[in-house]
């Protein structure tokens, strides 16, 4: 269990980062004013009042967010959380809970822990943004391992079509290395949770393994596939999954320059990371971190580089999205326990776009 860096307050300063864009935004009457007028340039707050929440999707440009305790989708409205529908069989506990969801031709795909294992369901999203609901849900894959810690839980749509998953080693660092287990892997599945013909590895859904607890999935415009992971004690990583590679775990951990095994692009101390959601975002890839408390910068063109905003003025930040406009949407993570949550939170702050 790692113990967070403690919030310094919101103080929504934006370092430099050139590479994005900025754009002009208010905040809701109970969220404090940013205390310079820079900051008030760059970013906008577009949601508060959420509850540990996990993820961010969009459904006909309008975002959903699911809450990991209370097991539900909510849906912004007027910068608010407006309950979509709860996920019947959530069993939140430690990391787990309702956690990534993604959607697809008018469904909402969920990751989350029950009390037996974690899965995956579709549902549909009924009604029109500002009053959906949720109909029945359909289970497309169970028997994913489930613990109190390392349950990953990313799950993204490729430009290939096929639900990607990410799935932690629940704690049995073993599994990450054995083919035919789920834990510590990269899935790839169709729509319904079959397995592609294409997949690397006969008979299985397995698209890579070797990873501890990866939370991460972005596709660049070339294809190429990035995940962050959660390292142990040392370091954290960032990816770039190739089908069927072998990213270390546990007999690795960050950079082993090791036969056999795939070295992350980048690797970060744990005390300065915790990666969890990234996004590509015009030409950089961004990384959101949960005990790093900042949004790191990855220009696609140099991979092995990096810059920091928000360090420590948003507390934890749990994921970051693309949203339609072309801004990065970010998701901080204070109310999940591990946070000194501030008045308002947790919150979506916008950074960039038209």
């Amino acid at each position: 269990m790692r113990i967070p860096i403690r919030y310094r307050g919101v103080i929504v300063a934006l370092l430099a980062a050139p590479a994005l864009a900025a754009c002009a935004g208010g905040a809701p009457s109970d969220v404090p004013e940013p205390r310079s007028s820079a900051a008030s340039a760059a970013e906008s707050t577009i949601a508060t009042g959420l509850d540990a929440p996990w993820s961010i999707a969009f459904a006909d440009g309008a975002p959903l967010v699911s809450e990991r305790d209370r097991g539900r989708i909510v849906e912004i409205v007027d910068g608010r959380p407006r309950e979509v529908g709860r996920i019947d069989g959530v069993a939140a506990r430690g990391e787990g809970g309702l956690l990534g969801i993604a959607v697809r031709d008018g469904d909402l795909f969920a990751y989350f822990t029950t009390a037996t294992d974690n899965r995956i369901a579709r549902m549909p999203l009924q009604g029109t943004p500002g009053s959906r609901s949720l109909g029945p849900a359909r289970t497309i894959l169970t028997g994913l391992p489930a613990a109190s810690i390392h349950n990953g839980g990313r799950i993204a749509f490729g430009p290939d079509g096929m639900l990607y998953a990410t799935v932690g080693d629940a704690g049995r660092p073993d599994d990450a290395q054995d083919p035919r287990a789920f834990g510590g892997k990269i899935l790839r599945m169709t729509p319904d949770g079959a397995r592609p013909v294409d997949n690397p590895f006969p008979d299985t859904l397995v698209y890579s393994l070797g990873h501890r607890n990866a939370q991460g999935l972005a596709w660049a415009p070339d294809g190429a596939l990035y995940a962050s992971e959660f390292g142990q004690n040392t370091w954290d990583e960032l990816n770039l999954i190739r089908p069927g590679a072998n990213y270390g775990w546990p007999e690795v951990e960050g950079i082993g320059r090791r036969e056999g095994f795939v070295d992350p692009l980048q690797q970060w101390a744990t005390s300065a990371a915790s990666p969890s959601g990234i996004a590509v975002v015009g030409p950089d890839l961004l990384i959101a971190n949960l005990r790093g408390e900042r949004l790191r910068t990855v220009p696609l063109a140099a991979p092995g580089t990096a810059t920091e905003q928000y360090r420590e003025t948003l507390g934890r930040l749990r994921d970051v999205v693309r949203a339609p406009d072309g801004s990065a949407w970010i998701l901080t993570n204070n109310t999940d326990g591990r946070g000194d949550p501030q008045p308002g939170d947790d919150r979506i702050v916008r950074m960039g776009g038209r």
